[in-house]
């Protein structure tokens, strides 16, 4: 038995020579996928931008949550006919981030989402964080996940793009030296999936950031589960066997 130029196994049976594929790897969003936090950014937009005289509901704001912070504001602007400068927007995004901060007693990982992490760690399994938040905002979660600050964290303020762009994963599959077409995205929203496709990588889709199985499926989700205890039921689905090889 060799190795393939790539790094992937040549393996020959009694009938055929192949190349194995490699091992899984998985890239995570943040919000609403590993931590509850989803509704506290909600809040914190919502008060953010009244603090700047714009009255928005709540359902718009969510449907927006998991985008890049500019592009955000910017969307949300265009539906209300409003505009603001940069400095302006800068400034919003500033006052987002202290109310978030502000709800951090509030937000906790979502059920399953430690154990994932460590069986996936326990298993060999290379896996990343990659956020559309900024390191200020992100980098405490790591801390209510029970991880170290040397955690593969990949967020905003590391890349030129964020979500729907593919820069935030293809920045966390560097950071693994893996083939984003051989990663997997788990995100909660339509925004990650989106970026997923963009980046090559197989989209797994998670409804515990409100949205629905149907919306993710058509964003490009080729698996849905509840939540990351879900999805941790069923990691032999994804190709995470009990005992690798």
């Amino acid at each position: 038995m060799g190795r393939a130029p790539d790094g992937q196994t040549d393996r020959m049976t009694s009938s055929v020579t192949y190349t194995e594929s490699p091992a899984p790897s998985f890239l995570f969003d943040l919000d609403g996928t590993l931590i509850d936090s989803v509704y506290q950014h909600v809040i914190a937009w919502r008060a953010a931008l009244a603090g700047m005289g714009i009255d928005l509901s709540v359902w718009r704001i969510h449907r927006r949550i998991g985008m890049s912070g500019g592009l955000f504001v910017s969307a949300l602007l265009r539906e209300t006919g409003l505009s603001l400068s940069r400095e302006e927007i800068e400034r919003l995004q500033r006052a987002h981030a202290d109310e978030y901060r502000a709800q951090m007693d509030s937000v906790a990982p979502l059920p399953g989402a430690t154990e994932l992490l460590t069986t996936l760690t326990e298993r060999n399994v290379k896996w990343a964080i990659a956020t559309s938040g900024n390191a200020v905002t992100a980098r405490p979660a790591l801390k209510l996940l029970g991880l170290p600050e040397s955690t593969p964290m990949v967020t905003r303020d590391l890349v030129r793009h964020a979500k729907p762009d593919p820069d935030l994963f293809l920045a966390a599959a560097a950071l693994l030296d893996v083939d984003p077409h051989q990663a997997m995205v788990v995100g909660d929203s339509v925004w990650d999936l989106l970026a997923a496709r963009r980046a090559g990588a197989l989209g797994v889709g998670l409804m515990s950031g409100g949205y629905g199985r149907e919306e993710l499926e058509r964003a490009g989700a080729f698996r849905v589960y509840s939540d990351p205890a879900d999805l941790l039921f069923r990691l032999d689905e994804l190709g995470v066997r009990d005992f690798m090889d």
